[in-house]
């Protein structure tokens, strides 16, 4: 296992676990953070004081021009009277994230910790927040990571309207001009959205 300190960075990820764990400890310092996305790794824990550093093999990823929208959910996004914006309520939207109930999670991994580290990220243009409003009331969104190299790494979302994250997602997948949009590690949802499971090998040259 890699320990790491405030001064030394991550080790390759080739030395990662089975299950995708690389290092452990460190700090949320947005020097800290780049490094880490811009080399396919990322930070997953449920305690400020123990911080887990990820490189996951497979990577579960999303290429735009293969996104999958179900007929109904057609007709959800021509009926609905959802309103998408972009960086409008970024800390309302981590927050909400935060807050959200998933099934099977007592806890929240999105710390305090990691609330002021990707606000700050943010701040500094490289977090992005996707809103969706619905009679001017937040009801869904998500936020990630924008590497500036055609890369956006997803990280959380929420909905307290049915469809409403999933709307936001779609919109902004058919607006967007990314290569790669990186979601980390297997879900059903983003499966029938159309993100497949490709090699790291392959995920790191998207990342040069």
């Amino acid at each position: 296992m890699n320990f790491l300190n405030s001064h030394n960075f991550f080790p390759d990820v080739s030395q990662a676990t089975d299950d995708g764990l690389l290092a452990v400890g460190g700090d949320l310092s947005s020097e800290r953070l780049l490094s880490a996305y811009q080399n396919g790794i990322f930070p997953w824990f449920d305690n400020d004081d123990t911080i887990l550093w990820w490189s996951p093999d497979p990577r579960f990823v999303l290429y735009p021009k293969d996104l999958k929208i179900s007929k109904s959910m057609r007709q959800v996004l021509r009926n609905s009277d959802f309103k998408i914006t972009i960086n409008k309520d970024f800390e309302s939207v981590i927050k909400a994230c935060a807050n959200a109930k998933r099934p099977g999670q007592d806890d929240t991994w999105i710390t305090k910790g990691m609330i002021e580290a990707y606000t700050k990220l943010h701040q500094l243009g490289f977090a992005k927040s996707i809103e969706v409003w619905q009679s001017k009331q937040l009801v869904g969104g998500f936020y990630g990571v924008d590497l500036k190299n055609g890369v956006f790494c997803g990280e959380s979302m929420f909905t307290t309207v049915s469809n409403a994250s999933k709307a936001g997602f779609i919109s902004f997948i058919q607006h967007t001009d990314y290569r790669l949009i990186d979601c980390q590690v297997y879900t059903n949802h983003l499966e029938s959205l159309g993100a497949i499971e490709i090699p790291r090998e392959e995920f790191l040259k998207y990342l040069i």
